[in-house]
């Protein structure tokens, strides 16, 4: 497999999976009763099932090319015994098949979406979750023998998707075509609030992971190299994100909830969307920088200095 493949498929399979986990979680704790049912609020089948496609697509596309990288193969009738036997006799390969199960259960329970939106949400954050955490398994934590190190990986992964899922519903609900009626205005005011108490949470989350990650991975040392740069880049996009988030938390969500009050809630809706957009354009960029760093050796880099 070369290496852009690698990264490429590595950054849309998590980009995928996160949003499968994030999405859904935000409509448990920003949605309530018939909010829930898809097309009310958010398209929630149409998503997540497009998500839970992509996921199975990539999942086995990603399987056939590491089996060729490993076997040398490239024939896929002469793939399958490489395959079964990375299924079901290593570490990747059992959590991608769990990866593959989950996803089909979380398609099943969108099908009920209509009858039964809690319970089909719940079941889809449940199996998008294990979905995402079982990519820890590809990642630098699963070359530690410790708990930590892996814990702290998958940790990681699932407040990123919580962010990234909740950056996308707010994009969505703060559109102009679905900011014609006040009582939508008043939804998104609600749901910003609802999600100041989470996303403090995944701050935290993201940031203590996310140290007790590169200790574990390259020490107390500073690498130099390409990983030093690629990780610099990515906190310094995740410290702007915590910029905007601090503005809409502080400013531009008061200031919509105030304007509601005077009937003039355009002006701070389009301001909101603004900000989540640039967000949400520096939370893809720090996907794929996570994607880039998980192919790379900071151990190396300070060894070669």
């Amino acid at each position: 497999m070369s290496e852009l493949a690698n990264i490429t498929l590595r950054f849309v399979l998590y980009t995928d999976l996160m949003l499968l986990f994030g999405v859904a979680l935000f409509g448990l704790y920003s949605l309530r009763g018939q909010e829930r049912i898809s097309g009310m609020v958010l398209p929630f089948r149409s998503l997540l099932r497009g998500t839970i496609m992509l996921g199975v697509l990539l999942s086995v596309a990603g399987m056939f090319l590491l089996a060729s990288a490993m076997s040398g193969e490239s024939n896929i009738a002469a793939l399958y015994p490489h395959i079964e036997m990375m299924v079901l006799e290593t570490d990747v390969g059992r959590a991608w098949l769990v990866r593959i199960i989950v996803l089909v259960v979380a398609a099943i329970a969108m099908m009920l979406n209509r009858r039964a939106p809690g319970a089909s949400l719940l079941v889809a954050t449940i199996a998008g979750g294990i979905a995402l955490a079982s990519l820890a398994w590809s990642g630098h934590g699963a070359m530690d023998e410790g708990a930590w190190h892996f814990t702290a990986d998958i940790l990681h992964m699932l407040a990123g998707g919580a962010w990234l899922g909740a950056l996308v519903a707010f994009a969505w609900m703060s559109q102009t075509d679905a900011l014609q009626t006040e009582n939508r205005i008043r939804l998104l005011a609600r749901a910003v609030t609802r999600f100041e108490s989470i996303g403090a949470v995944i701050v935290v989350v993201i940031a203590v992971s996310g140290v007790v990650n590169y200790l574990y991975i390259a020490g107390p040392k500073l690498s130099l190299g390409t990983y030093g740069i690629l990780l610099f880049v990515k906190v310094a996009l995740f410290a702007g994100m915590l910029v905007l988030a601090a503005l809409n938390r502080f400013h531009l969500g008061p200031t919509l909830e105030r304007s509601l009050r005077d009937g003039q809630y355009r002006v701070a809706a389009n301001a909101l969307r603004r900000s989540v957009m640039v967000e949400l354009a520096a939370a893809v960029l720090i996907v794929g920088l996570v994607a880039w760093l998980g192919t790379l050796s900071p151990e190396a880099e300070i060894g070669d200095l």
